[in-house]
């Protein structure tokens, strides 16, 4: 009775696409969404498309977010987007981390429906996965 929707929480798979060891900052964006009333699955470090397309599948993700400070945002972020329309799942992916501006667009254009720097508050963690969520097809 706490006055919300009757829509089931989002549930998201949380992760760190390839061999990128620092997992700190997504420790706290899934402490932060599921403060934000989530359910998050967190798979952790050194994960493959493939490792995250089985969880999205067996967990019935809403949305996947994948954690990039080592400069790969550009290779594995659109590389998992193409695997997730490959195995035929209308999933989004939001990708936080270290993302120059200059890369934003090419980000957006490879499919990629939310990008979160550094310092992102909270509210803007879960309004950018909520937004996520409710744009899927």
């Amino acid at each position: 009775m706490s006055g919300s929707t009757d829509r089931p929480p989002v549930r998201v798979v949380l992760a760190k696409l390839g061999l990128d060891g620092h997992d700190r900052g997504l420790k706290v964006v899934a402490r932060m969404l599921r403060d934000g009333g989530m359910e998050v699955v967190y798979l952790g470090l050194r994960q493959t498309t493939d490792t995250i397309i089985d969880a999205v599948e067996q967990e019935d993700a809403d949305v996947v977010g994948i954690s990039m400070l080592n400069a790969g945002h550009l290779t594995l972020g659109p590389r998992m987007v193409e695997a997730l329309a490959d195995a035929g799942l209308d999933v989004p992916v939001v990708i936080g981390g270290i993302v120059p501006d200059e890369d934003l667009p090419a980000m957006a254009n490879a499919g990629v429906a939310g990008v979160l720097g550094p310092g992102a508050t909270a509210e803007e963690v879960v309004a950018c996965v909520r937004a996520a969520a409710d744009a899927r097809g």
